[in-house]
């Protein structure tokens, strides 16, 4: 693996537990520098990290508060 690919995943926590957990991957990126980019999509979809994942926690947040609000009145 490259040098700096290895420390963008040194410097993720994220990256590097995902890394750990799914040891397959060290073939992909082992490969070419390509495959990180589809390295790092699979984490952050496992990690629910990504902008629909963040959107979604906040439209749940507002939906429980929603719900406490009419609950309340």
């Amino acid at each position: 693996m490259q040098i700096d690919l290895q420390q963008k995943i040194l410097k993720n926590p994220l990256l590097l537990s995902y890394l750990r957990e799914n040891s397959y991957w060290y073939k992909y990126l082992n490969r070419g520098e390509e495959n990180f980019q589809a390295f790092e999509r699979m984490m952050k979809e496992r990690y629910k990290v990504r902008m629909q994942d963040k959107m979604e926690n906040i439209s749940q947040g507002l939906q429980m508060i929603r719900t406490l609000m009419d609950v309340l009145r």
